[in-house]
């Protein structure tokens, strides 16, 4: 995985293996990464998805992988696909492309996702915003995220208080929690797992029919 720049942030405190073929197949991030901007402003089997969230979501003390060249993705591009028998829509990881050319701006997302965990290796794929990131709400979500790559933190929304964006917390002992005992899969496999069902790459991809309303074939 190429550098990346990434945002800065405060000072801190003190399985399937894919076979290697000739030419190479395209990548799970190579499929799905983001390349243009928004037209508008031993813990070693994952024998299921892993979940995928925000940091506040987790709602609890969290720690990001600490290489982002390696386990956190480029910005990628999502949708949500309401999915018959689901109370919830179901996000998918989405060609831009295809994105761009059949949806309005709005129901496209756009952000990276890191892997983290939550104590004892309770592992899960962390949004971590690249988008509006003079919102409140996003940079301070950032800001946990980054600090999540050495301390436990938890973030916490503010709305309550009448504030916008989160608080974060530093857990009160620096050892509460044994550090993560870390997957040695690639960020490659997890996400491949995670999203086997979710990935719209065609125009003729059933969950991106659903979105634009067209009528699926029945065979």
């Amino acid at each position: 995985m190429t550098k990346r720049t990434k945002p800065t942030a405060a000072d801190l405190p003190d399985g399937n293996v894919v076979p290697i073929n000739i030419p190479k197949p395209i990548g799970f991030l190579e499929k799905f990464k983001s390349k243009k901007a928004p037209t508008i402003g031993g813990v070693e089997s994952f024998p299921t998805a892993l979940p995928h969230h925000k940091i506040a979501d987790a709602n609890d003390f969290v720690r990001l992988h600490p290489n982002e060249d390696d386990y956190w993705t480029p910005e990628l591009c999502f949708t949500s696909v309401p999915i018959k028998g689901e109370k919830r829509d179901m996000l998918h990881v989405i060609d831009e492309e295809i994105a761009m050319r059949y949806l309005p701006a709005k129901k496209i997302l756009r952000y990276r996702l890191a892997l983290a965990t939550k104590p004892h290796d309770a592992f899960f794929l962390c949004h971590v915003p690249t988008q509006n990131l003079d919102n409140t709400w996003n940079s301070t979500t950032l800001i946990a995220c980054e600090k999540a790559k050495r301390f436990w933190v938890q973030a916490a929304s503010r709305k309550a208080e009448g504030v916008e964006g989160y608080k974060i917390d530093y857990a009160r002992d620096v050892d509460a929690f044994p550090e993560p005992n870390w997957p040695t899969r690639s960020l490659e496999e997890l996400l491949a797992v995670t999203f086997h069902d979710c990935q719209i790459e065609a125009d003729n991809h059933p969950a991106l029919l659903r979105l634009i309303g067209a009528k699926q074939s029945i065979s």
